[in-house]
């Protein structure tokens, strides 16, 4: 039997269109950026059914193309570093190194791929784990955040399939986290269905984004990295509180909590190792004053909590909830500012994998970012995926569940003997509705 394989039709590089004056220029990076550097692109992609009363596919698909492209230009226009490719300069007296976006109006622009696949969605969805085919539905397969020197920052695969389409969004993470990333999604859904006409490029949106990059008081802009070449940073995976609101655990951290609990139970760790469970937390509104919600950067922090594997296991549930309710609720202004400066007195740069010293099981991205309103002319999708990227043995992904009304989509990806455990685990299978996306 032959597997089918994606072929790529063609490629395009897409350019804001009506360049200001206000993009010609370079955007320093923060500590929050640069740390993400060796990690993976941001990869998350929406699937669609083609439209029920189709007279003519071929005319469908260009025309949707052709709109995706428009109304991804005049996106750009709003969110241009995107556009842009990361530089590094260097000096020898004094030494210096930095990182930083060129913005400038000669930059290459945006990535938009067009591939067919020939799979139906049925093909994508029913299997018990998640086809590998979806890995060939995103661009910048397995490339680290420092490829966009020389690779977009950003690139678009539209991948037609037999009765539907999947948008693959492959984002520099060294540019942006998953609030940016959804708003940047949110707002071309918006221009998208706005259907503005050819000449248009200023569309009013929703959520301005805001580029001007947050730094300490004491932190002038670029930061010097006590480096002489990426090789010393860049690694590939191939070579309890005060506080009054104690109590309020979230539906959220108690789900976290089952998770670590049922992964670490599944993995039969010895009891006296350490467990850590983190968490990607949006220091936005975390900050005084808080920066804005359409901050576009990184402000993100893994929050996290520890205990011994027979403490987790020997607990209860609520116990659990509650060591992740605690780690979060000091994560405030002072930690963050805290965090900050002890990055700059020592900047590490995050390695894809996990730490030796203890299981981590690491929960990232969020329900609450609108990743369902987002209908590019097909009305809502059927289904959210995500690529290869940053993925990894305890790895957990969290959407909000398309039936909405506070569901939540988990992936997990575990070894194989793991994740065998972890589907024969009676408090897991009893609290969950698997819906056999598990990685």
């Amino acid at each position: 039997m032959i597997t089918p394989v994606v072929r790529r039709i063609s490629e395009y590089l897409v350019k804001p269109r009506g360049l200001t004056q206000v993009s010609n220029q370079t955007c320093n990076l923060t500590s929050w950026d640069i740390a993400m550097l060796s990690m993976h692109y941001i990869q998350k992609g929406l699937l669609f059914k083609k439209p029920a009363t189709l007279l003519d596919e071929h005319a469908f698909i260009q025309n949707l193309l052709e709109n995706l492209k428009h109304s991804l230009s005049l996106t750009l226009f709003h969110f241009y570093p995107l556009s842009g490719r990361l530089v590094t300069h260097k000096t020898q007296n004094p030494p210096t190194y930095t990182v930083s976006v060129d913005c400038s109006n000669n930059s290459d622009g945006a990535r938009f791929i067009y591939a067919t696949l020939d799979m139906t969605i049925a093909d994508i969805l029913s299997p018990i784990d998640v086809p590998h085919i979806v890995q060939s539905l995103f661009d910048h397969h397995k490339a680290v955040n420092h490829d966009g020197h020389s690779m977009p920052l950003l690139s678009i695969q539209v991948t037609e399939l037999v009765d539907g389409v999947f948008v693959g969004c492959s984002m520099n993470h060294a540019v942006c986290d998953g609030t940016s990333y959804w708003n940047f999604i949110n707002t071309w859904s918006q221009i998208f269905q706005a259907q503005p006409q050819a000449d248009e490029y200023d569309v009013p949106i929703l959520h301005q984004p805001i580029h001007n990059r947050w730094f300490p008081s004491d932190c002038t802009p670029p930061i010097n990295l006590p480096f002489k070449h990426h090789n010393e940073f860049i690694s590939r995976a191939n070579s309890e509180s005060n506080d009054s609101n104690t109590c309020k655990i979230s539906s959220f951290q108690s789900l976290s909590a089952l998770v670590w609990r049922s992964i670490t139970r599944a993995c039969s760790l010895p009891y006296e190792q350490k467990t850590r469970c983190r968490l990607a937390a949006n220091n936005r509104s975390r900050m005084e004053p808080p920066l804005p919600h359409e901050y576009f950067g990184n402000s993100i922090h893994k929050v996290s909590a520890e205990t011994r594997v027979g403490e987790l296991l020997e607990n209860d549930l609520g116990w659990a909830a509650l060591k992740l309710h605690s780690a979060v609720a000091r994560h405030n202004d002072r930690e963050v500012l805290q965090s900050v400066q002890e990055w700059l007195q020592s900047p590490v740069i995050y390695q894809l994998g996990q730490p030796m010293e203890a299981f981590v099981v690491m929960i990232s991205s969020s329900p609450r970012f609108d990743m369902y309103g987002n209908e590019f002319g097909m009305e809502k999708a059927v289904a959210v995926r995500s690529g290869y990227a940053n993925k990894f043995h305890g790895k957990v992904i969290s959407y909000p569940g398309r039936e909405g009304g506070g569901s939540i989509d988990l992936e997990l990806c575990l070894l194989p003997h793991a994740m065998c455990s972890l589907e024969s685990d009676e408090e897991f299978m009893n609290s969950v509705s698997i819906s056999t996306t598990l990685y």
